[in-house]
């Protein structure tokens, strides 16, 4: 709905887990590293805790992306299964053949004759095991026996285990201790600061095929930060309707207003902290004492005497007498030496410097060669967001070296909208304008501009002529 209006041209915040998105800052690229070391070397139980919605079932997917092909996965996204039943769901998954009614000692040996068959072909089995923190503990200890499973050298089985913090406390019990034991590698995934908040946002909108400026102010994504806790899906569902807020309120950068009523359309928006039995005591007391402060207040008011009212003289208000001589004096007759003046002829209002841009940027591109190199600043779908963004550029850089043109774009689920690209610079080749590129302003720099050629850009206009 509100793509063309700020030049995205499919949805940036969406909460289905999308590997092409993967956000690696908030350490989460390091502990996807890490991961895959920990998988290719190491020897026992990996464990990797978050919070709701801090993003383990993105890392997930992108972990099995990212292994290499000697590594076979599978997956198990059902918490729920009963000890007696986990042996066949992994023999399902791997689609092996099991006999009709087949015990679980039987499960057990085909189990280990295809991981046997698998390690002497090279390859390497990993079981990814999404919310374990709801599993059964005699179903964990049933995964910790498959752990058992191995060669001399090399365990036949690779056991990866994601739960929200409650894994923890499932794991502490006493009658587990053998599989904690196990766990050689534990990550956790902690909440984004508000500061990686912003540059989430910024990654998102690019990967959606935004040019501009953040969309985001700072106290924008503060108060994004504060509501969802660092939590990326609180995140993106907390930007989607900022964004839907400001396309309705028919602006080009989302402020605290929006952000706020996306707040209140949410529902993890009016939590409030729950309050520990401590707290509310405390609370309860304060309101006494309160009360109290207050009746003792209105009680010493009630028993003081009353004070003598002292009334104030009258003063008569003031009359200005008006003579004739005022009257005249204040009216001055047009004498007939003066000229009458006639107004001026309107003058025509001057073409808006996106107007002017455009008409000198179709000069330019005639005039030039082929091979000029620009440097692509930004895009957009409406003239009045370019149009601000060249008065904000022109108090940066030249603004007779800002050339615009306007062409049309495909957007998902819209249809062709009509696009302007802002350009800055003519340079002769790639190195002028890398050179150039490297002393622009850091604000301007941090939009990621391209470097485009002259017949790159005419190309792009007769495609849309």
């Amino acid at each position: 709905m509100y793509y063309a209006h700020f030049g995205l041209k499919e949805p940036p915040f969406k909460i289905t887990p999308n590997t092409e998105v993967f956000y690696t800052g908030g350490k989460r690229g390091a502990v996807l590293d890490a991961l895959i070391y920990a998988i290719l070397n190491g020897e026992g139980i990996i464990k990797v805790v978050g919070e709701v919605g801090s993003g383990k079932t993105m890392l997930c997917r992108m972990l099995q992306t990212m292994l290499p092909e000697k590594i076979e996965s599978i997956y198990l996204a059902n918490p729920s299964v009963a000890p007696e039943d986990i042996l066949h769901a992994i023999a399902f998954e791997l689609q092996l053949k099991l006999p009709k009614n087949a015990d679980r000692l039987k499960v057990m040996q085909v189990l280990q004759s295809h991981l046997l068959a698998r390690h002497a072909a090279g390859k390497q089995v990993v079981i990814f095991v999404e919310e374990a923190q709801g599993m059964p503990l005699a179903t964990l200890e049933e995964i910790r026996l498959l752990s058992n499973l191995e060669t001399n050298h090399d365990k036949l089985l690779q056991i990866v285990l994601f739960g929200q913090p409650e894994l923890d406390d499932n794991l502490n019990q006493t009658h587990i201790r053998q599989l904690r034991e196990r766990i050689t590698h534990s990550f956790n995934l902690a909440p984004l600061e508000p500061k990686e908040i912003g540059e989430y946002l910024i990654f998102r909108l690019r990967a959606a095929g935004y040019f501009g400026p953040h969309l985001f102010t700072k106290s924008a994504i503060n108060s994004i930060a504060s509501s969802a806790q660092g939590l990326v899906r609180r995140v993106n569902i907390l930007a989607d309707k900022a964004l839907l807020a400001a396309f309705a309120d028919n602006v080009y950068q989302v402020t605290q207003k929006q952000v706020r009523a996306a707040i209140k359309d949410s529902e993890f928006g009016a939590e409030k902290a729950k309050l520990t039995p401590q707290s509310s005591e405390i609370l309860k007391w304060l309101a006494l004492l309160l009360i109290g402060l207050v009746c003792g207040y209105w009680a010493s008011i009630a028993l003081q005497k009353p004070a003598v009212k002292v009334s104030q003289p009258v003063t008569k208000n003031s009359v200005t007498i008006v003579t004739p001589e005022a009257i005249t004096a204040k009216v001055r007759p047009v004498l007939p030496s003066q000229p009458v003046q006639t107004p001026m002829p309107a003058t025509p209002p001057e073409p808006s410097i996106l107007n002017r841009r455009l008409l000198a940027t179709e000069i330019w591109l005639t005039n030039q060669p082929p091979t000029t190199v620009s440097i692509q600043l930004l895009g957009g779908y409406s003239d009045e967001q370019i149009l601000n963004d060249l008065n904000r550029l022109s108090q940066q850089v030249e603004l007779d070296n800002l050339y615009v043109y306007r062409t049309s774009t495909v957007v998902k689920g819209i249809g062709a909208q009509p696009f302007l690209t802002v350009l800055y610079g003519s340079f002769a080749n790639r190195f002028e304008a890398v050179q150039a590129l490297k002393n622009l302003p850091a604000e301007i720099q941090k939009n990621q501009p391209q470097l485009r050629t002259v017949a790159g850009v005419l190309k792009e206009t007769q495609k849309t002529l």
